[in-house]
């Protein structure tokens, strides 16, 4: 059975509002690379046209452009902040994901970037095209889509279930390694 998109996104709003998002930073501290974004950070933003779109629903999306020299400046930003070792750790094991994905009208700035281990992309990055095509196809909005992504990526573990309740597939023991 697939969940209507607006019965979906009500559920997230309800638990974005009661998320605590102070509890967001000792976690963090905690482990030895960031399980989700810190939302002082890296609150995320979207993609600026560089003139007014005729359609108001029209989404801006931004190429990939992020250079290795913003990239390091992200990794030592999480480095400092929560005393992680990244800069030092095996950079495969990292990527620079962008909260709001590209495919969503996501930035390429600071605010919207944030150095995800492996263990974590694994289990939300399946969700980013799922969302991307809901949005293309207008059975989902961009705001929709970015309350959905964004929950996920605080709650990195629920993306796996996200997805199978969006996709109305079975999905038992997904994310579970």
């Amino acid at each position: 059975m697939r969940i209507n998109s607006s019965s979906f996104i009500g559920m997230f709003l309800f638990l974005a509002f009661v998320a605590n998002a102070n509890a967001n930073a000792e976690v963090l501290e905690r482990l030895d690379y960031p399980e989700r974004p810190d939302l002082e950070m890296t609150p995320g933003s979207y993609c600026v046209p560089d003139e007014e779109p005729e359609n108001p629903e029209y989404i801006t999306h931004c190429k990939r452009d992020v250079s290795s020299e913003t990239k390091w400046k992200i990794i030592e930003a999480y480095d400092e902040k929560f005393g992680f070792d990244i800069a030092s750790s095996d950079r495969s094991d990292f990527k620079i994901d962008h909260l709001i994905p590209l495919c969503l009208g996501g930035s390429n700035e600071l605010d919207n970037l944030w150095p995800q281990h492996k263990t974590i992309f694994k289990l939300t990055d399946p969700l980013e095209p799922e969302l991307c095509g809901r949005v293309s196809f207008d059975s989902m909005t961009q705001a929709e889509a970015a309350i959905v992504i964004r929950h996920a990526k605080q709650n990195p573990h629920s993306a796996p279930q996200i997805y199978c309740d969006l996709t109305g597939r079975r999905c038992d023991g997904l994310g579970d390694d």
